[in-house]
């Protein structure tokens, strides 16, 4: 795969309205300042007490929605001309745990016949990509298409190389290649995206949680620091949600764990806010290396060391 970074043709929306499904973290607003570039439109949709406050500006016409409201969502889209619209940002699924969550996010009645199969059937489960494709597929049917979000932003995704700090020794590559092999079982099960090891030890697996509280869980557990954190897209990874994604909370989670290298799979990572995480890296001794993934190993050639 050439995912060298000058290759990425950036596309041309001409007025067209594209709408942003829109959760948590930077990833949605880097998301709408490229559409606008662009010379798109934007119709963000704002997942209730998820979406940054950063997106009004950014918004042409803009709503909230709970995470349920599927009909409500499609509504929205039709009503102002958008029949392509992308899923950005988290859902803290953690959040939908707590009590009397489900009070603020009531399904309507499209969400209800969507997610009903997903709770009272043997033959459905609740993973990730099972509830994000059930949305996909609902939206289809209505005439609005989930596009992946890197078809109105292809320059958000990273290349291959030594993004940031010392190219890695041996050491850290045998880490990186034990890593990477824990991180794509654990995507091909769709639990999470994100392993952090030591010296060829599992220290933390990220399941509901998140990455960044993996991380953190991983300098809880080893306080001598020095580890390194593997997030690599899942074998089936669908393109048009749940992308891996990095951006300044991840590096600050990494920072105060005491991680030294963070691991991206190139090509298939979004790098949201990129010249913040190289100064970043630099100033706290953390090496970003961009692989390329080769039958479920990491191909390192371009971020080891000479040595």
């Amino acid at each position: 795969m050439d995912v060298r970074r000058e290759t990425i043709p950036a596309p041309s929306l001409a007025g067209e309205p594209i709408g942003i499904l829109a959760g948590w973290g930077r990833y949605p607003v880097a998301v709408a300042e490229a559409i606008r570039r662009a010379g798109g439109r934007t119709a963000i949709l704002a997942i209730r007490d998820h979406a940054d406050a950063a997106l009004e500006p950014l918004a042409d016409v803009a709503g909230e929605v709970g995470v349920a409201e599927i009909g409500g969502a499609v509504e929205f889209f039709r009503r102002h001309g958008v029949r392509r619209a992308t899923m950005a940002g988290k859902i803290h699924k953690a959040k939908l745990f707590t009590r009397h969550a489900w009070l603020r996010h009531l399904p309507d009645w499209t969400g209800i016949k969507t997610f009903w199969p997903h709770f009272v059937s043997r033959r459905c489960d609740n993973r990730d990509d099972s509830l994000l494709g059930a949305i996909a597929s609902a939206f289809d049917a209505r005439g609005v298409t989930i596009c992946p979000a890197t078809d109105f932003a292809p320059e958000l995704l990273a290349e291959e190389g030594l993004l940031a700090g010392r190219p890695l020794c041996r050491r850290l590559e045998a880490d990186v290649a034990f890593g990477w092999r824990l991180a794509k079982e654990l995507g091909r099960l769709d639990i999470g995206q994100t392993v952090v090891v030591k010296n060829r030890a599992p220290l933390a697996l990220e399941a509901i949680e998140g990455t960044d509280e993996c991380i953190r869980r991983a300098g809880r557990l080893c306080p001598t620091g020095g580890m390194t954190v593997v997030k690599v897209a899942k074998p089936q990874q669908d393109l048009r949600f749940d992308m891996p994604t990095i951006g300044i909370g991840t590096l600050e989670s990494a920072a105060a764990a005491g991680a030294r290298v963070l691991c991206i799979e190139a090509g298939r990572t979004i790098l949201v806010d990129r010249p913040q995480l190289a100064e970043f890296a630099g100033r706290h001794g953390i090496t970003i290396a961009s692989v390329c993934d080769q039958g479920g190993e990491a191909v390192l050639d371009s971020a080891r060391s000479a040595a």
